[in-house]
């Protein structure tokens, strides 16, 4: 009877229940090589998912301490350009106030704000673009060559956007693909952008022709007493804010610089994640150098040194985290008035371009360690 039991069992004749523990046991340790533990990947794909503005259930709200940590900073750097608009009246109540200097704020604001709108997302999703300037330089000398120019206003646009969405995607195939550390990256793109736009325009700045007064047109033509160019940079901002707080990619954004891994395991695909911020940073700088050549009626080498400069510390002390995982839109683009007023307020009273650089050094420096000291506070 216990042989006929045995060979009627549902395992073959041949093996225990001795062997069968020691095959399951062997299954299930390989299985924990491949994957982590149930709870360890619910943890994460749960940290990954709060980090987007959701929760593991659906989406809601960014609301809580954070939302506040935003709102708190939001309103100190709206303080902030009261006080410095109040200075801006006791030193120079003639000049500061006008609409022609307010116009003037705009415009110059309007060509770092599009490079600002895309380092918002690159520095949220945990990297960094130091390349910024130089690649708005080489779009502006691409889009301004003879040859580009005799196909048109509108192609001279296309090719800059072109040219930055092209070096923002090396920026990013570097960085997602090829492992390297953004700092890296993008500091040799700085390097190689403005050598290939030096080696371009030998040097030379390059004049729009004048069959090609539409592109001079977006910054003198007016619409309620505004240059087209400041439109363009609204714009920007909106579509930017969109994307971050109302689309999936801007939660996967929040995700992906919170915490890589969790990400990954919540089923995001980072390594073309970030090569889509790189890209659409790479996009902003060709905005960027469409807005630039309107404002100068030039393209050249030199345009946009330091800017990566103002984007990155307009991005900081508007509240964003070096780290990523956090940060806001409206803030970043209070913190470009705040340097954009500043910058205003040295060339109103004559002061030398020096002190200004040690402002704006110092000012970054102050973000920072503010920074450092909410983080410390909250944990």
């Amino acid at each position: 009877m216990s042989e006929a039991k045995g060979h009627g069992g549902a395992r073959p004749a041949d093996t225990t229940p001795a062997d069968t523990t020691a095959a399951d046991t062997a299954a299930a340790d390989a299985t924990a090589v491949d994957r982590p533990p149930a709870d360890e990947q619910a943890r994460v794909e749960a940290a990954a998912a709060k980090a987007g503005g959701r929760r593991a259930k659906g989406p809601v709200p960014l609301t809580g301490g954070l939302a506040r940590v935003g709102e708190s900073r939001h309103i100190g750097l709206v303080a902030a350009l009261v006080l410095l608009a109040l200075i801006g009246l006791v030193t120079k109540p003639d000049n500061f106030a006008t609409s022609d200097n307010l116009v003037s704020i705009l415009s110059l604001a309007a060509t770092i704000g599009v490079i600002t709108v895309g380092m918002t997302f690159v520095i949220i999703g945990g990297g960094i673009d130091l390349s910024v300037g130089a690649v708005m330089a080489l779009a502006s000398v691409w889009a301004t060559t003879l040859a580009t120019q005799s196909y048109g206003p509108g192609v001279m646009a296309l090719c800059a956007i072109l040219v930055g969405t092209g070096a923002g995607l090396v920026n990013g195939l570097l960085i997602s693909y090829g492992r390297m550390v953004p700092f890296i990256a993008t500091l040799a793109m700085l390097v190689a952008a403005r050598g290939l736009a030096q080696r371009m325009s030998d040097r030379r700045t390059q004049l729009v022709r004048p069959e090609n007064d539409a592109i001079e047109a977006l910054s003198t033509t007016r619409v309620l007493g505004l240059p087209l160019v400041v439109f363009i940079f609204a714009a920007v901002a909106a579509a930017g804010w969109v994307l971050l707080n109302r689309t999936t990619f801007g939660r996967r954004t929040f995700a992906v610089g919170g915490n890589p891994e969790a990400a990954r395991l919540a089923g995001i695909d980072v390594k073309r994640h970030t090569l889509l911020l790189y890209a659409l940073s790479g996009l902003c700088c060709g905005i960027a150098a469409i807005i630039i050549m309107a404002r100068t009626t030039t393209g050249s080498s030199t345009h946009g040194d330091l800017y990566e400069l103002d984007a990155i510390a307009a991005v900081i002390i508007g509240g964003t985290l070096l780290t990523g995982g956090r940060g806001t839109l409206v803030g970043s683009i209070l913190g470009l008035f705040v340097f954009t007023v500043i910058t205003n307020l040295f060339i109103l009273n004559g002061l030398d371009t020096s002190d200004q650089l040690i402002a704006k050094g110092a000012i970054i420096v102050a973000a920072v360690l503010l920074q450092r000291r909410g983080l410390e506070a909250r944990t």
